[in-house]
């Protein structure tokens, strides 16, 4: 298995933070985030990360290239953003025609990834992709997930004002390579890729800590709650 990591983010809701170190390097408790990440990936049993970058790429590759994780992990600098879909696009011959995972840096997650992954292999045979999913406390920050009685999803609602319920998109995605190899030109995955697979996703409800740190305050929240050795 291996997984894309994004991380090209400006972290501009996180400032002044972010003026001097991008998104994914900020501290949870003393380590870096995308230090977490690493981590949490190969201890799951990923065996390469591709980390895409933009924003102050190269403090991130001298911090990649002076890490434990080095060997396991390659960079992709994007001179243009190419977008959470475009990435994979640009970059789907990581994979080598195998299954994958695509996830957010900019989350802190204490979620068991390699539970995921085994339930992705175990999901509907309808299903091309398994999507992680969380209870939210702010249903109108999330893309609120619609799913059926066999977990399968059947709609998104993004950012709505209406209320939909609390079961909201966890960012994190397990793909089969099938999907992977389908993607020709797309640049966004929640706006164009998950709803061209509506009823072929199946859904994964956690119930760990899974905190999108856009904002000083859920940042905070991190700080307070994380679980950080």
């Amino acid at each position: 298995m291996r997984a894309v990591l994004l991380a090209a983010g400006f972290g501009t809701r996180l400032r002044p933070l972010t003026d001097k170190i991008p998104k994914c390097l900020v501290p949870i408790k003393g380590r870096p985030l995308l230090d977490i990440w690493c981590e949490s990936l190969l201890s799951a049993g990923v065996e390469r990360i591709l980390i895409n970058l933009h924003y102050k790429h190269e403090i991130v590759e001298s911090h990649i290239a002076n890490s434990r994780y080095n060997e396991f992990v390659q960079t992709v600098f994007e001179p243009q953003l190419l977008g959470t879909a475009g990435t994979l696009v640009a970059n789907s011959k990581f994979f080598e025609g195998n299954d994958g995972l695509l996830v957010h840096a900019d989350n802190y997650s204490e979620v068991d990834i390699a539970d995921l992954i085994i339930r992705h292999n175990s999901r509907p045979s309808s299903c091309l992709m398994t999507m992680l999913a969380f209870r939210t406390a702010t249903p109108h920050t999330c893309g609120i997930l619609e799913v059926d009685g066999e977990n399968i999803l059947q709609q998104m609602f993004e950012k709505s004002v209406e209320s939909h319920g609390n079961l909201a998109n966890g960012a994190m995605y397990v793909l089969s390579a099938k999907l992977i190899s389908n993607l020709i030109n797309e640049t966004d995955f929640s706006t164009q890729v998950i709803p061209k697979y509506l009823r072929k996703i199946y859904v994964v409800e956690t119930d760990k800590t899974y905190i999108d740190i856009g904002t000083p305050e859920s940042y905070q929240l991190a700080q307070d709650i994380a679980n950080v050795n």
